[in-house]
C-alpha cells in the first residue's frame, strides 16, 4: 500500500529538498516584529531573520496545532494513501502532541487507512536527515510497518552536537543564568550542548573559543559516528564556520555532509552563530 512521509517545519529542510524528497510539511509558527509567520526555511529569509536578531529583535515560537497536521494528513487520506509522520521533539515542542491528536481524529473517519505518528526526539537538521534517511528507504521499497520501526529503532542514534556563538539567547530562554553569560562572555567560553534521549537540550561541555568549540563537535563525530555516509551541518548564518566544520568531519570519514540554515524555531532561541553537526552514532 502506498504512503507519505509527512513532516513538520522543525526539520530546516528547504522548499527544494521537500520536493526533492516527495515529502509534505506542516508548518510551525513564528511571531517576529509583531507578527506571525510561518517558519522561515528559505537561506534569504533566515540570513535577514539572523541580521536582525544581531540588531537586537527577538521572536518567539508556537506548534503546530492539531488543525495544522489534519491539513496535511486529510488530503493525503482521501486519495487512499497511508501517512507516516515524523515530528519535532516531544522534548522542545507540544508538535508531536498535537498529531497525535490529529491522527486520533481521522482514524476515526478513515478507519481503512494506516496513520503512524513517531516522535523523533529530534530537532533541526538532526530530524532531518532522519526524514532523509527515511526517505531513501521509502524509495528503496520499505515498507510503512518496517520503516516506523526503523524509525524507532534509530531515532535514539541521531546525534545532536551544538555550540553557540552567543549566551545571551541562552541566557533568555533560560537554558543559563546571567551570571554564566557575563563571565563566560568574558572568558570568551562557547557551552557544547547536546540533545539526550528524552528530546532536551543539555549542556554538557565547555570550549574556550570558537576554533575549540569547532573542534570538539568534529571530534564527536570522529569518536561516536556509525554511518559515514551522510552527515548534517545545521548553522545560524555563519558559513564560515560551516564551511571550517565540514572540513574536519571530512577528514574524520565524512562522506556526503548535507549543510543548511538552522531555521526560526531553533535559532529563535540559539540565536546567530549557532553551530550543530548531526549523525547516526553509537548513541545521542
Amino acid at each position: 500500500m502506498k504512503y507519505q512521509i509527512i513532516t513538520d517545519s522543525c526539520c530546516d529542510l528547504t522548499e527544494q529538498q521537500y520536493q526533492e524528497l516527495g515529502v509534505r510539511y506542516a508548518p510551525l509558527t513564528i511571531l517576529y516584529k509583531g507578527e506571525p509567520y510561518d517558519n522561515f526555511n528559505d537561506p534569504a529569509e533566515l540570513k535577514t531573520f539572523y541580521d536582525s536578531m544581531r540588531a537586537g529583535e527577538t521572536a518567539t515560537t508556537s506548534a503546530v496545532n492539531p488543525e495544522g497536521w489534519v491539513n496535511i494528513m486529510k488530503p493525503i487520506l482521501e486519495a487512499g494513501e497511508d501517512v507516516l509522520a515524523l515530528c519535532f521533539s516531544s522534548g522542545l515542542s507540544t508538535t508531536y502532541q498535537s498529531a497525535v491528536i490529529a491522527a486520533k481524529e481521522l482514524r476515526e473517519v478513515y478507519p481503512e487507512r494506516t496513520i503512524n505518528v513517531v516522535d523523533t526526539l529530534a530537532a533541526a537538521l538532526g530530524q532531518g536527515l532522519l526524514v532523509i534517511l527515511a526517505a531513501r528507504k521509502r524509495d528503496q521499497g520499505m515498507s510503512l510497518a518496517d520503516l516506523t520501526a526503523w524509525v524507532e529503532d534509530n531515532k535514539l542514534h541521531l546525534a545532536h552536537w551544538i555550540t553557540v556563538d552567543d549566551l545571551d539567547h541562552l541566557k533568555r530562554g533560560g537554558r543559563i543564568s546571567a551570571t554564566t553569560a557575563f563571565f563566560g562572555g568574558m572568558l570568551n567560553i562557547k557551552p557544547i550542548i547536546h540533545v539526550d534521549d528524552e528530546g532536551h537540550l543539555i549542556n554538557v561541555a565547555k570550549a574556550r573559543g570558537r576554533k575549540a568549540s569547532i573542534e570538539y563537535l568534529a571530534k564527536k563525530l570522529a569518536e561516536d559516528c556509525v554511518d559515514f555516509d551522510t552527515v548534517a551541518i545545521g548553522h545560524g548564518d555563519c558559513p564560515e564556520d560551516a564551511a571550517a566544520l565540514e572540513a574536519l568531519l571530512k577528514a574524520a570519514g565524512a562522506k556526503n555532509v548535507v549543510t543548511g540554515y538552522v531555521g526560526g524555531v531553533i535559532g529563535a532561541h540559539t540565536g546567530p552563530g549557532v553551530l550543530v553537526v548531526f549523525f547516526l552514532g553509537k548513541n545521542r
